[in-house]
């Protein structure tokens, strides 16, 4: 198939097939350039010259977790150092901070059923006469929610039809990285081999009962971890179809791995920034102009500008004050920093919530009645954070990150 046709289709409104996709995906040289173009300007048509992102505190509630994945760094034993849970107290406490320097989203990210492996898990949850670390998710949340009015996002792991339930009804969106449908990625050797939380159909399915719910869903793809071409396309078309039939996809996020020293995959290479612009372009005209696309700036901190020109209009949550506690060996550009590098490519920067305007103005049909006030005292009219959050963000802003650990001392 050739590469010009196909990009003459997706120009003129045709939805990408996948032998179409994989037919770009060998585009080089000047059937790349083109192929970005293309991308750039379909999320021109349907996405302005704006570029989001989500003024964020990234909560770790836990690093205890039940898989073994090859590329992490985050997961811990509860007899290594620097394994940890939060206590209620330290996450209320890291909220008001937060708060006072102008962050409207909570990201809670946590290791996958701890409890099911390690016994200093369950008991710390029984002591709290819990019984899964879901539901000590939910009583975080809501008291976030109700003591600061900061907007919950968490990013549990694999949750069932009744925890999505519940998790509504404190998080204003939800997330889940599908990561890649390859079962290939799970046999001996692959970085999904000790991870039975990353089964491919049982994340899809996670993120097909959130559409039933109508809960708005962050959802993405990892690339670099051994995975083809195919597998790729093939994992970008499996969140096209959900989509496609619920209408929650809020966000898909096309993320980097990062080789680290401490990880089984330190040997493996890193994928280019050609293999990102790539799939960046691939993943704006596989899901089309109005789904919003985003990558990391902190995960490629001397070419992330580029992914501008190649279909992204979101940057993703950036905290002036908690790191990036999955990659904590790539600090935050700082906001004025990212705002400049923005302009210089043709752009302006606004600030969101946890939840993309487009979902706000659908009203109830995604947002439980109950969570509106906390929304309607944090956006304008056009669904974006309200303009005096943003002269607290500039002014306040900290770029170079705190631990938790320090921020309770």
């Amino acid at each position: 198939m050739n590469v010009g046709a196909v990009l003459k289709g997706c120009v003129a409104g045709k939805t990408l097939s996948r032998r179409g996709a994989i037919a770009l995906s060998s585009a080089q040289g000047e059937e790349l350039a083109r192929l970005l173009a293309a991308a750039s300007d379909l999320r021109d048509r349907h996405k302005g010259k704006t570029i989001t992102f989500s003024p964020k505190l990234f909560i770790p509630l836990t690093n205890l977790c039940r898989d073994f994945c090859g590329y992490c760094t985050f997961r811990k034993a509860p007899d290594e150092p620097d394994a940890n849970t939060m206590t209620l107290d330290e996450v209320l406490q890291v909220a008001h901070q937060g708060k006072r320097l102008g962050c409207t989203e909570v990201l809670f990210s946590l290791g996958d059923k701890p409890e099911a492996i390690y016994p200093e898990m369950r008991q710390f949850l029984d002591q709290l006469g819990l019984r899964r670390t879901l539901d000590y998710l939910y009583n975080a949340c809501k008291l976030v929610l109700e003591e600061t009015g900061l907007l919950p996002h968490s990013n549990p792991g694999l949750m069932g039809k009744k925890d999505l339930e519940r998790l509504k009804a404190v998080n204003i969106s939800l997330g889940l990285m599908l990561e890649n449908v390859s079962e290939r990625l799970m046999l001996p050797s692959g970085p999904h081999f000790d991870a039975p939380d990353k089964k491919p159909s049982l994340r899809l399915k996670t993120i097909e009962e959130a559409g039933k719910l109508g809960i708005p869903f962050t959802t993405g793809i990892l690339i670099g971890i051994g995975e083809n071409w195919e597998e790729r396309i093939d994992s970008l078309l499996a969140i096209r179809e959900l989509h496609e039939r619920y209408g929650h996809i809020q966000e898909v996020i096309i993320q980097n791995f990062r080789a680290k020293a401490e990880i089984p995959m330190r040997d493996h290479p890193e994928p280019s920034v050609d293999e990102m612009l790539k799939t960046i372009a691939l993943a704006r005209l596989i899901l089309g102009g109005d789904m919003n696309i985003q990558a990391p700036p902190n995960l490629a901190p001397e070419s992330y500008p580029l992914y501008l020109h190649a279909g992204i209009n979101d940057w993703g949550g950036v905290s002036p004050l908690t790191p990036d506690y999955i990659n904590p060996e790539a600090p935050w550009p700082a906001l004025m920093i990212l705002s400049q590098k923005t302009a210089e490519a043709g752009f302006r920067l606004k600030p969101r919530l946890a939840v993309y305007p487009e979902f706000v103005h659908q009203g109830g049909k995604f947002i439980p009645a109950s969570l509106f006030p906390y929304v309607e005292r944090l956006c304008g009219e056009d669904g974006l954070l309200k303009n005096d959050f943003l002269r607290r963000l500039v002014t306040f802003q900290r770029p170079e990150g705190l631990k938790v650990q320090e921020l309770q001392g």
